[in-house]
């Protein structure tokens, strides 16, 4: 059986769930990734969408929330084959949602001791 090496930060921390980022391929711990789930909208489609309290029914995928790792999913169309779905995907809802994650993040350059 073949064995797989875990980065140090997910080893830091045992009991944790593991993911897997559809975007990046990369294992993280599952508080560190964004869950995502298809709902369809007629008549033939699918819009991903975030599930951040991770309660939302059917088959989901994990994303880190980064335009980088979203972009890498789209161009390898891993979204309709980790949620097991099929025809058009409209992933603009989960766009949003990185970008105001992104946005509501503090920056680097600010720092409360300051």
């Amino acid at each position: 059986m073949a064995r797989h090496e875990h980065s140090a930060e997910v080893r830091l921390r045992p009991g944790s769930p593991v993911r897997t980022c559809i975007g990046c391929r990369q294992l993280a711990p599952a508080a560190d990734l964004l869950r995502i789930v298809a709902r369809p909208v007629e008549p033939n489609g699918w819009t991903v969408v975030p599930d951040p309290r991770r309660r939302l029914p059917g088959r989901g995928a994990w994303l880190h929330r980064d335009r980088k790792c979203l972009g890498q999913a789209e161009k390898r169309k891993a979204f309709g084959r980790a949620l097991r779905v099929s025809g058009s995907l409209d992933t603009a809802a989960l766009g949003l949602s990185i970008d105001s994650d992104l946005a509501s993040e503090p920056h680097p350059q600010q720092s409360s001791t300051s």
